[in-house]
């Protein structure tokens, strides 16, 4: 499955993170037109990471 873009609101909570500017202006483009935050992008990004992560475990089959 790949990774698509869509509008969401939650309840949340703020964190201060920094991203490096060129990362900054590929999302910006990425989003025009979508009506999706960049937050809501940053979100939606690090829950496709989680659910398609490997775990340790599946990388070494000695655990």
């Amino acid at each position: 499955m790949s990774f698509q873009i869509k509008p969401d609101k939650r309840e949340t909570e703020n964190k201060t993170i920094r991203f490096p500017v060129p990362l900054i202006n590929e999302i910006e483009a990425a989003l025009e037109g979508t009506h999706t935050s960049f937050s809501g992008f940053v979100i939606q990004a690090c829950e496709y990471a989680l659910q398609h992560m490997v775990s340790s475990t599946d990388d070494n089959p000695e655990n």
